[in-house]
């Protein structure tokens, strides 16, 4: 094999590898815009950067578009040299910002591929470097890709593509993702997925200990092994350095959901252990929740409760707002509590709401979809329907 046909396969692997990972990364993203604001807001938080919160909304929308628009330029060889480019400079931007995530790790998830694919700030890294050194050999290159299909034919696959992917964004924007990929998805039993199996690695952790030496005044350090806990003749113990992990064990994919009543009571059992089926309104934020779906949460909380079913509200916020909210809308059901960040994982939308069978979540509706009175019935039925077949 000559050093031409060598040089042309490696273009043929770098444009696919390159391209297909920008769609891919641009995709899941782009159908999720409020999962990605809201990564974008943890990082400006944990970097101190509030005060450009105001990129956020349009960088949720346009960084992935950039993102999966670079990759179909490159799969489809329309403007090649700006979208190797543009690619280039995407990488000479995100590769030194990743390298200082992965050493000072602000935030553990660093959020490249959305909920879909979950890789750690050093596996991003990786992943850049490996990334850039393709990117500049195909800007080196780019003269001598080859395309096996006519311009016309790219430029109508490349627009077909780009029209989707619009539609898609708008679509999940104001519906909820049209791919789920987080752990409450429509299906998932909640309390099956805070269950740590038998025999699952636990977190190792290193303990440093400071005992005092009672003859010689010596200071020392001891370790789990070692600390002279029964020697009491000779050592005091002075301190303890905080745990070191050195190894973690099994995180359910589940492990920050809970509900709490206005007492501070934990009643989650009652809503995921009950046989009755549960209605639940979640808004994170009752300040910033959408009002427009309220009279339809009204009339389908009290005819639930006539049908015997449960409907409550969730949400992270208490006190003056909770209250002000209360007399402004009069919602027709009690609200318990959460973490903002659970209640915004489960569902976009604010306000969303969900439908649980003994913690099985059985359908998700946006705030745009909230279903009448008939459509709720007609769900249920079809759920009974449902288990009796089986």
């Amino acid at each position: 094999m000559n050093v031409n046909r060598m040089k042309q396969i490696g273009l043929v692997f770098s444009r696919w590898l390159v391209g297909v990972l920008f769609v891919f990364s641009g995709f899941v993203k782009g159908i999720d815009p409020a999962g990605f604001q809201y990564k974008l807001e943890d990082y400006l938080e944990a970097l101190h950067l509030q005060i450009l919160g105001f990129l956020v909304i349009p960088g949720s929308f346009l960084l992935p578009f950039a993102e999966f628009a670079i990759g179909i330029t490159l799969l489809t060889g329309i403007l090649v040299r700006l979208s190797t480019k543009l690619a280039f400079a995407f990488m000479l931007f995100f590769t030194p910002l990743t390298f200082y995530l992965a050493l000072k790790n602000p935030v553990t998830d660093c959020g490249c591929f959305g909920d879909a694919l979950v890789i750690s700030n050093w596996e991003t890294f990786y992943k850049n470097v490996f990334l850039i050194i393709l990117v500049v050999f195909l800007l080196i290159k780019w003269k001598n890709l080859l395309y096996i299909t006519s311009p016309k034919i790219r430029k109508i696959f490349f627009s077909i593509l780009l029209i989707s992917y619009f539609s898609l964004v708008y679509w999940s924007d104001i519906h909820e993702p049209l791919l789920d990929f987080r752990p409450y998805r429509v299906g998932v039993n909640i309390s099956d997925g805070m269950s740590i199996p038998a025999g699952a690695p636990a977190d190792v952790y290193q303990n440093t200990y400071h005992y005092r030496n009672r003859h010689t005044h010596e200071l020392k350090k001891f370790g789990d092994h070692d600390y002279p806990w029964q020697d009491t003749i000779n050592w005091k113990f002075e301190s303890m350095d905080p745990p070191l992990l050195l190894k973690k064990g099994y995180r359910p994919p589940i492990h920050d959901f809970s509900i709490q009543n206005s007492d501070q009571q934990n009643v989650t059992d009652i809503y995921l252990k009950d046989s009755v089926l549960t209605f639940v309104v979640i808004s994170f934020n009752l300040e910033k929740s959408s009002d427009s779906g309220q009279e339809k949460l009204n009339l389908l909380a009290n005819w639930a409760r006539h049908k015997g079913y449960r409907f409550i509200g969730l949400t992270s916020t208490t006190g003056t707002a909770l209250l002000k909210f209360q007399q402004k809308q009069h919602p027709a059901y009690e609200f318990q509590f959460s973490d903002q960040t659970t209640l915004k994982t489960i569902i976009r939308s604010n306000p969303g709401l969900i439908l649980l069978d003994k913690g099985t979540i059985l359908a998700k509706w946006a705030n745009a979809d909230f279903p009448d009175i008939e459509k709720a019935e007609a769900f249920i039925r079809s759920e009974v329907n449902k288990k009796l077949n089986h």
